[in-house]
């Protein structure tokens, strides 16, 4: 998994394949992977601003509004496959780009071939700025549709009641006409680039209606197929707006300090870095940046998933897209409008469209051996039954032509891309960001999961858990001494001491001649007495040990404390106890997680002793402490002798175990730019209840991919069924061909609502 710890790739890098086999797909001349249908290839389109320079090559997107389906993706991919000046091919179908790695020379052609295939691209040079795939295009009117219904069921009409033939055949042409001369036009531009797309069965077949004067039932056909093509486009859109709807949620503009200290409504792309923004109560966030004064809550969950607010002050970090609650603050910008949290998630989730699943990649290879397949039989169909068995020549080519409805794997190709691109925004409202179809779907199959202690199972700060004075009636002066030393230090355990006295209003002393001694502890005077603070190797060098400081010492660190002591010249005066506390999540995680079938393993830096007793305390199978995080990438490589390992941690010091795992995993990536760039899976607040979460949504996603491949084959197997038995007729298979594929689109976006 070496390839997962490299930062996330501009526009302008090179492809960057993943781990394990799971590259992904797009170089011209790497491994043929060209023909995929909805989402693939190379590189990740962070911006439209243009066409970027490698050297002799150019990186070029190009939005193509009419390119929606995988059959307008197979035809741009035959025509620029054949251009020696095109080196790779990237599609995003649910965005309709396409971004083209070419030589420098070769865009003027490369949007002449485009236009020859009957559709409009835009570039960036061309437009200026792309406009939202939306708002670029208005909806087609619905009048033509509807009169070309209406005159499709007049000829059906005429039929029934025995009208003249050529009422009814009058009828049929003006519905056709009206509503499938795109068909055609498309169908002929398919066919003439020797390509086999739905539009070219679907001109074929309704030709071949009306030659053999099937009026009523070709003009139903065609109707039927352009009101299906409406209905599925429109279930697209919502795959699209589900991620498309990340960034609606940060305002367009916000409140910005002008240089002379007035108070102004500004765009937030006109804002720049280190500007003071104000945010009133109920105002959603424009910006990341940092509170420099004020105070309030702030509502994260649309991007951590986490419904409770958080108490924001001074030197806290606010991000765009959240809620303000019910306080006002001023804060500093620290990231621009392209480049905050909420935009660099919703830069991953469109990223992770091009790791394709295996199941994804399956359903690619397999459509292209159908439509072939289908077309030759339907058309040895039309042929061998009247050529050998005498049969009827009309009726055998009219199921031929019902077959060739039936040949269009449309419904099987865009089932994966829907239900993976879904599962991944709903995984995205959860605040969980992964980075591609691949991990969603190898999800399921963990089998063990290790996790690293510090900031995973626990808070990663340490806090007093316990005290003791070594005299009782000194208690308070014993608190009040430890506090003052721990006040000059700037070590996780001082700062706990430090946390625990001020909640509990202990008074602080002058302390001089402070001094640290490494590894240990420190010193200093307060009130003309020498007093030390520090552990057990300490008392052991000061000559302050007792049976009694050392059976106490030891108690505490079974239950995974550690110890400090506080000591004048004579003896120990007070002991205290400090542990990196258990997040309340943590147990109920574990418990989840094991209810899944996955083993969890921890893995720590702290000795074996703490180590365990966190692990048995959350309810870990196995732990192992004093490790360098080499022996954890050697501990998880032996792990993956049993099955799919994963690896929790925070990103960076992990990398070396989250590396060798098959999914890794970064904790708390609110927090962590890197954290995002860096792992497989990213969890945005700090809830490992996220991992139960997302091996559910994995194996969810797994099964409604199985769903639609049953349901896209399995209906159409019934259609060729009752073709060959002569019970089919051309609406019906278009039935089926639609039906199916709006009932897997519809059933991809079941997982919108997980």
């Amino acid at each position: 998994m070496q390839a997962s710890y490299q930062r996330v790739p501009a526009p302008h890098d090179k492809p960057v394949h993943s781990h394990h086999g799971h590259g992904q797909d797009g170089h011209k001349h790497a491994d043929h992977h060209h023909d995929h249908c909805c989402g693939s290839t190379s590189a990740p389109l962070e911006t439209l601003a243009g066409a970027r320079s490698e050297g002799e090559l150019t990186v070029t997107p190009i939005r193509i509004l009419q390119m929606d389906c995988p059959t307008e993706e197979a035809l741009i991919r035959k025509q620029l496959d054949a251009m020696s000046e095109v080196v790779a091919l990237e599609f995003r179908l649910m965005q309709r780009m396409l971004t083209v790695t070419h030589q420098k020379a070769a865009l003027p052609a490369i949007l002449s071939a485009l236009r020859e295939l009957g559709f409009n691209p835009e570039t960036a040079a061309e437009a200026g700025t792309l406009p939202p795939a939306d708002s670029a295009t208005a909806p087609a009117p619905w009048w033509p549709l509807a009169t070309s219904g209406v005159l499709a069921l007049t000829a059906e009409l005429c039929d029934w009641l025995s009208a003249p033939a050529w009422l009814a055949a009058l009828l049929a042409l003006a519905a056709i006409a009206i509503c499938g001369i795109s068909t055609y036009r498309k169908g002929w531009i398919a066919l003439r680039h020797l390509t086999l797309n739905i539009n070219a069965l679907m001109s074929i077949a309704v030709t071949g209606a009306l030659l053999l004067q099937q009026w009523p039932e070709a003009a139903m056909v065609m109707v039927l197929f352009t009101l299906a093509e409406r209905i599925e486009a429109r279930s697209l859109e919502r795959a699209r707006h589900a991620i498309d709807s990340l960034l609606q949620l940060a305002p367009p503009s916000a409140t910005m300090q002008a240089s002379d200290g007035s108070w102004q409504s500004m765009p937030v792309d006109d804002i720049p870095l280190d500007a003071v923004v104000r945010v009133a109560p109920g105002e959603r966030i424009a910006l990341d940046g940092v509170i420099i004064s004020g105070h309030s809550t702030v509502n994260q969950s649309a991007m951590t998933g986490e419904s409770m607010p958080l108490e924001k002050q001074a030197g806290d970090s606010v991000y765009a897209g959240t809620l303000n609650e019910n306080g006002a603050f001023d804060y500093r910008v620290t990231a621009a409008a392209s480049d905050t949290m909420l935009a660099r998630i919703r830069h991953a989730v469109e990223q992770a469209q091009d790791a394709k699943a295996p199941t994804q990649r399956f359903v690619d290879r397999f459509a292209r051996i159908y439509t072939p397949t289908v077309f030759a039989l339907a058309t040895l169909l039309a042929i061998l039954p009247p050529l050998l068995a005498g049969g009827d020549w009309l009726a055998w080519i009219y199921k031929a032509l019902v077959l060739l409805v039936i040949a269009c794997p449309c419904a099987l190709v865009i089932s994966t891309p829907v239900t993976v691109v879904s599962g991944l925004a709903a995984a995205a409202r959860q605040g969980i960001l992964i980075k591609g179809g691949v991990w969603l779907e190898q999800g399921r199959k963990l089998r063990t999961l290790a996790l690293d202690k510090t900031g995973t199972i626990t808070h990663g700060k340490p806090e007093q858990t316990a005290w003791q004075a070594v005299e009782p009636e000194h208690a308070s002066s014993c608190r009040s001494l430890a506090a003052s030393l721990a006040s000059r230090s700037d070590h996780p355990v001082s700062r706990a001491l430090l946390r625990a006295a001020e909640q509990d209003g202990i008074a602080l002393q002058e302390v001089s001649q402070f001094g640290a001694i490494t590894g240990r502890g420190i010193h200093g005077v307060i009130a003309e007495r020498q007093l030390w603070l520090g552990n057990l190797a300490l008392a052991g060098q000061l000559g302050r040990n007792t049976p009694e400081v050392e059976g106490w010492v030891a108690a505490r660190e079974q239950d995974g404390n550690s110890v400090v002591m506080l000591m004048d010249e004579e003896r120990v005066l007070a002991l205290f106890a400090v542990a990196d506390t258990i997040r309340p999540a943590s147990r109920d995680a574990i418990a989840q997680l094991h209810k899944l079938g996955i083993r969890t393993v921890m893995l720590s830096g702290d000795n074996q002793q703490t180590a365990s007793a966190i692990a048995a305390a959350v309810g870990i199978d196995q732990a192992h402490g004093g490790l360098l995080p080499q022996d954890k990438a050697d501990i998880i490589a032996h792990l993956g002798r049993d099955g799919l390992v994963g690896m929790v941690g925070d990103g960076i010091n992990d990398a070396p175990a989250l590396a060798r795992a098959d999914i890794g995993f970064a904790m708390g990536a609110m927090g962590s730019d890197t954290a995002i760039e860096t792992a497989d899976v990213a969890l945005m607040d700090d809830d490992p209840a996220r991992l139960p979460a997302f091996v559910r949504l994995s194996r969810a996603t797994h099964t409604i991919l199985v769903q639609n491949i049953v349901l896209a084959l399995g209906i159409k197997a019934v259609f060729l069924l009752l073709t060959l038995l002569g019970m089919g007729s051309m609406w019906m298979a278009v039935f089926a061909d639609v039906g199916a594929s709006l009932l897997v689109v519809g059933n991809g976006l079941r997982l919108l609502r997980k």
